[in-house]
């Protein structure tokens, strides 16, 4: 496997991926659909970064790094193409986000996420992933947890 950071022509696989897993679980919310279908404008252009996990020639993972209006890089729509799953991929794309985040300089990682999505919660606690409060309201109607990680 290898690691790419984003370019236009993988804005596709980047929200159908995200989108898959939305509907399998939850429903896509207007914010979700704004930074699906323009990562640029919404993650690219405000600082963040797009990661993209490629294997033969294929994209079965994508990840982004999204700064908010403090400067608080959070760690979000990272999916996993349903076809490559039980490879760990997952735990291959969270370890080169992880070592990403941290050559770029920053002090920490938020994440938000639902409680309900069990095996990304042991993930994100297998890699250091720590709860902290979870703020009222919070950006996403599906998230109950808020997770943090100190780099």
């Amino acid at each position: 496997m290898n690691f790419d950071t984003y370019k236009p022509e993988y804005a596709a696989a980047f929200k159908a991926l995200n989108i898959h897993w939305l509907e399998q679980f939850f429903t896509v919310e207007q914010h979700d659909q704004n930074v699906l279908s323009n990562p640029a404008k919404y993650i690219i252009n405000t600082g963040g970064d797009i990661l993209i996990a490629k294997l033969e020639g294929n994209v079965v993972g994508v990840v982004a790094l999204m700064p908010d209006e403090n400067g608080v890089f959070e760690l979000t729509k990272m999916a996993v193409d349903s076809n490559y799953r039980g490879q760990k991929i997952g735990q291959q794309l969270l370890q080169f986000t992880i070592d990403f985040a941290k050559k770029k300089g920053l002090d920490s990682l938020i994440l938000y996420s639902s409680k309900k999505l069990e095996n990304a919660i042991y993930l994100y606690h297998k890699f250091g992933f720590k709860e902290i409060p979870l703020e009222q309201p919070n950006p996403y109607l599906r998230a109950d947890i808020k997770m943090q990680i100190k780099l």
